[in-house]
């Protein structure tokens, strides 16, 4: 899996003009599955999601997690983020999982971090093309792939 993880101020999502989700601060999050990934994936980024501390202290230092700040997340799927670019202009996506694999896996991780964050999140709609709004906080942009833990 890879997400993109966007320090937010606020941030929404549309779906044919009306909001779906919205929420204040805390972190919008696109998610790319693959065929290869399963539950481990899932639980190891929910939990380095939830602990990630890139929200300022009192001494503006990037030093607090989503959990101290009790921020909200807003998770939208996003294949392209499996995008192979290597050989002519148009991107390949054969690498993100299918939706009768990638749709399990969405609502798990959906679940994982309602869990580990101890609160409903904000979701897209798997497949709809969704209009997202963002004021990036920071900016602050972290890419991680489950499958470089090391």
């Amino acid at each position: 899996m890879i997400v993109v993880i966007q320090r937010a101020s606020e941030a929404s999502v549309k779906i044919d003009g009306i909001v779906k989700s919205s929420i204040g601060q805390g972190l919008l999050i696109l998610i790319g599955i693959e065929e290869a990934d399963g539950e481990e994936d899932i639980s190891w980024l929910s939990k380095k999601i939830v602990n990630l501390r890139i929200f300022p202290d009192e001494n503006e230092v990037m030093n607090k997690s989503l959990l101290d700040i009790n921020g909200e997340i807003l998770l939208i799927s996003q294949f392209t983020l499996h995008a192979s670019t290597k050989k002519g202009n148009r991107p390949s996506y054969i690498k993100a999982a299918k939706p009768d694999v990638a749709i399990p896996l969405y609502e798990k991780m959906i679940q994982a971090l309602e869990f580990d964050l101890g609160k409903k999140i904000g979701t897209g709609e798997f497949g709809a093309d969704m209009k997202v709004s963002l004021v990036n906080d920071g900016p602050v942009t972290i890419m991680i792939d489950s499958k470089n833990k090391v």
